[in-house]
């Protein structure tokens, strides 16, 4: 992807990241890998439905999850920018169980998920089968406390209130 935001949003977002405390930027140098990773490594479509992109096939992976992801690469090893921002996002609140599709591995998908959300680029982001955005949009809302909110909806606790907790006590 080409970049779209301003360098005081990225100013603003490293700004963010910095404040996020020592737990969670230990976790960010570990690299720890997201326990599950789906279909885009697995290879195989699935059956029914009428292919990949299909409407049916579509709506049953943005909801075969709490949190799922259609992006360019792995949360491994993600091969754009955007791609990688919203795994570092997720990350940095401790999001490490979702489901990660690779949209280079499957060309149906890659169009059947932009016709599905109206939404003109990769990466995208469901949280409860509803489509939230892209990485400007995760961006934003991690940066409001949006993000914060939404994950506690789906039971989720971001590691951002345990690192605050940890910066209160210093």
């Amino acid at each position: 992807g080409t970049a779209r935001s301003s360098s005081a949003d990225t100013q603003r977002g490293v700004r963010t990241g910095w404040r996020i405390g020592a737990a969670a930027a230990a976790a960010l140098r570990a690299g720890r890998a997201p326990v599950s990773q789906a279909a885009g490594e697995s290879g195989g479509a699935e059956g029914g439905g009428g292919g990949t992109g299909s409407r049916e096939a579509v709506e049953r992976l943005v909801r075969e999850h709490p949190v799922v992801v259609f992006m360019k690469g792995s949360p491994a090893q993600p091969l754009c920018g955007f791609s990688n921002a919203v795994v570092q996002i997720l990350r940095l609140h401790g999001v490490e169980d979702y489901r990660a599709h690779d949209v280079l591995q499957d060309p149906d998908l890659r169009q059947g998920i932009k016709d599905y959300s109206n939404w003109p680029t990769i990466p995208q982001v469901y949280l409860n089968g509803e489509f939230v955005g892209g990485c400007d949009i995760l961006l934003q809302m991690h940066q409001n406390g949006d993000l914060v909110e939404e994950l506690k909806k789906l039971g989720i606790r971001s590691a951002l209130l345990d690192a605050e907790k940890d910066q209160e006590k210093k």
